[in-house]
């Protein structure tokens, strides 16, 4: 067990002789070596890809024509590709200061966050929950759902090349999960230097200390990538200024307790990669670990409070192989398994000598572990100059969960699957693509799964329209969740059949270049519908369980567009989302969909003869309506979420060649905290949602060192 102390203050000394090394950003680091610990009350006192084209991981690459691997039979531009694929590079998460992926996903389109402080950040995208996204790392599924959501501020960047995201189901090629859509983080695979190494550090006013590094071996056709970081947050309470490097001890009163509270995360990773030939052979290994405190308040003496901690460690294995055969058919095999373990630990604190025990109130100890086993290979050609090509594989997906709540201690549920697409050309310009995929199942009956994609383009106008089936299959936890003590009565259920929905969209885009002007404006739409919802539902006295509830709808239309000149990238776009209201017929004129507007922008200019770089980002979210209770005529009516906007903005100075880059930022700069959600009729709040910091300033200093 980690305790309090060792996180405030062993662990801290350990790691912040790294932080010294790095500059005077680093050095001012070295006083969270004294940790920010309990105060004792007075008598007791103590305290697929593409990589940069330059060696270091922030150096400027040279530029050239994004493409794309997700859900393709060979990387390819992404303006070539059937399906409409969303790229974020790394020069953009570099400029964001983004350290892990909710930091990005703050500033794109159609994509919406929320705050638990314990269960962390979930998204939605296309108005549909985060346990309807396939979140995938190099391919492979990230495992660890938490209430169905992955908690992504749990995904660092530090390695990452680039994101794809693809609206829409990918449910034929990745299975479940994929009703929403899909991102894919692409890590870095290839180097262009024999070795690379390098350091950053990250330090935000708000109380986040973060180191990460990296050294890259590559030894004829071998290479070698070994990254690390630490990510630490000292928590943050709303009217309580956070004073950047104050590590007094916290007293033993109420504000102990934070409203975001304090964590530290560990990351490792290692990727060794054989090329011979047509063939790359690559083994990739990772490791994280977090630790998050939860600090009670002080009972009414002020003498005893109750800490929980949570302890979060996923561990992944796997292995890949890609191969050109005959020059026209690609062979991409992976196989991986990952580990996920998520510890409970509530501790009676006594606030008088700072000892503490193992708590023995019902609930106050809890370990799930879950572990994931797939495979899968597909086999394609990519001939260009054919008008058929095609893509079949196999997708193996064995889950394990064991724990006091999962029923019988333990469950397992395989899932077996082939899957078929082809790319056919009937004319010049024109691209049809139907895919099927077909599964079999041992804990439910699964769907057959069609989709059909079209491309068409003519001159600078290109037109792609989908449909496609996606599913999502009850959770483990949907199935065999067995909770029952004095306050709780839940129960899974073994009947539950899987989500499935049906996606169309349609997108026209316009895509010019002139020179060193690039104009790109895109119009796209899109319209889900979901059946056999699953929701716990209440039966009789305190008991629920899982059931399949009937039906969601969602639809939206955005408007994109995007042009750059010479160092100079600019991006605005409007968005119209609406969700299905379930409740519509239990209350006196509530609509059938209620809609969310959009805006965003972005501009990044990158000043290449002083060596700076500037950007600006920017989201508006408007209103969002929903129904609610009212307590006092008992009765549904409607409610609003208020609207808000997130901005963020940067400068960076490059120096020295480009070794060494220092970033200087601000974040939320309209100083969100929260979201407030009121009564239709009613200018009182109801009650309000996390969702910010509040306004913070950051300092980013990368070094990055290369042999000739």
């Amino acid at each position: 067990m980690i305790n309090c102390s060792s996180l405030r203050r062993t662990s801290y000394r350990r790691h912040i002789t790294l932080s010294a090394l790095l500059s005077f950003v680093l050095l001012a680091q070295a006083s969270v070596a004294g940790g920010k610990g309990d105060k004792a009350i007075s008598y007791a006192g103590n305290s697929g890809t593409v990589d940069s084209a330059a060696g270091g991981q922030h150096m400027k690459a040279p530029e050239m024509q994004e493409v794309v691997v997700t859900g393709q039979y060979t990387a390819r531009p992404a303006d070539k590709t059937v399906q409409r694929v969303r790229l974020i590079g790394r020069e953009k998460i570099e400029t964001m200061g983004a350290q892990n992926l909710r930091d990005v996903m703050m500033n794109e389109m159609n994509i919406g966050l929320s705050q638990d402080n314990i269960l962390g950040s979930s998204l939605s995208l296309q108005g549909i929950s985060g346990q309807n996204v396939k979140i995938l790392v190099d391919g492979v599924p990230v495992i660890g759902r938490q209430d169905g959501d992955i908690d992504i501020s749990q995904i660092m960047l530090h390695n990452a090349e680039r994101i794809e995201i693809i609206e829409g189901p990918m449910s034929v090629t990745y299975g479940t999960d994929a009703l929403a859509g899909t991102i894919n983080i692409i890590t870095r695979k290839s180097i262009s230097h024999n070795v690379e190494a390098g350091a950053t550090s990250y330090t935000e006013s708000v109380g986040n200390y973060n180191l990460n590094g990296r050294i890259n071996v590559r030894q004829r056709n071998q290479t070698i990538i070994v990254s690390g970081a630490r990510n630490l947050f000292n928590g943050w309470r709303q009217g309580v200024s956070e004073k950047l490097f104050d590590f007094s001890a916290l007293p033993a009163d109420s504000s102990r307790a934070s409203q975001w509270k304090p964590k530290i995360q560990y990351n490792g990773n290692l990727q060794y990669t054989y090329k011979l030939n047509n063939t790359t052979l690559s083994y990739k290994g990772d490791y994280f670990r977090e630790t998050i405190i939860n600090r009670g308040t002080p009972d009414y003496f002020g003498e005893n409070a109750v800490d929980d901690y949570y302890h979060t460690t996923r561990i992944g294995n796997a292995v890949f192989a890609n191969s050109t055969i005959a020059r026209y058919y690609n062979l991409n095999a992976q196989v991986s398994y990952n580990d996920f373990k998520r510890v409970k630990n509530a501790y009676a604190k006594d606030l008088t000598t700072l000892s503490e025990s193992l708590s023995e109130g019902t609930g106050s100890q809890d370990t799930s572990k879950f572990g994931a086993l797939s495979s899968r290979a597909t086999l394609s050609t990519a001939k260009p100059e054919k008008k058929l090509n095609y893509e079949v594989g196999y997708d193996i997906n064995i889950e394990t969960g064991t724990g006091v709540r999962i029923k019988n201690k333990k469950q397992q549920i395989g899932d077996y699957a082939v899957f078929v697409s082809a790319e056919y050309k009937p004319v010049k310009n024109l691209i049809l693509r139907p895919g099927l995929r077909y599964a079999y199942n041992t804990a439910y009956g699964s769907p057959l799964i069609p989709s059909v994609n079209v491309l068409y383009s003519y001159h600078a106008f290109t037109l792609r329209s989908s449909y496609a089936r996606g599913f999502r299959a009850p959770s483990l936890k949907e199935l065999y969740f067995d909770f029952h003590d004095v306050n709780h009565d839940i129960d899974g259920n073994e009947n539950l059949k899987p989500e499935y929905s049906d996606n169309y969209s349609a997108s026209l885009a316009y895509n010019k270049k002139i020179e060193d002007v690039t104009v790109k404006v895109e119009v796209n739409s899109f319209y889900n519908d979901i059946r056999n919802r699953i929701d716990l539902a209440a039966g009789s006295g305190t008991f629920y369980s899982y059931v399949n509830v009937g039906k969601f709808k969602t639809k939206g239309v955005q408007l994109c567009a995007d042009a750059s000149y010479k160092g100079i990238k600019a991006s605005v776009g409007a968005g119209y989302v609406g969700r299905m209201n379930t409740l519509a017929g239990e209350g006196d004129d509530l609509p059938t969909f209620f809609y969310t507007p959009e805006l965003r922008g972005s501009v990044m200019y990158d000043i290449e003869k002083i060596g700076v770089t500037v950007g600006a980002f920017i989201k508006c979210t408007g209103n969002t309506p929903g129904v609610a209770i009212n307590s006092t005529t008992n009765t549904v009516v409607q409610s609003a979420t208020d609207g808000f906007t997130m901005a963020d903005a940067s400068v960076s100075k490059h120096i020295w060649h480009r070794a060494i880059q220092l970033t200087l930022g601000s974040k939320n700069v309209f100083n969100v905290t929260s979201v407030a959600s009121k009564l239709a009729g009613s200018a009182t709040p109801a009650f309000a949602s996390p969702y910010s910091l509040g306004r913070t300033y950051f300092v980013k200093l990368d070094l990055n060192f290369n042999s000739k």
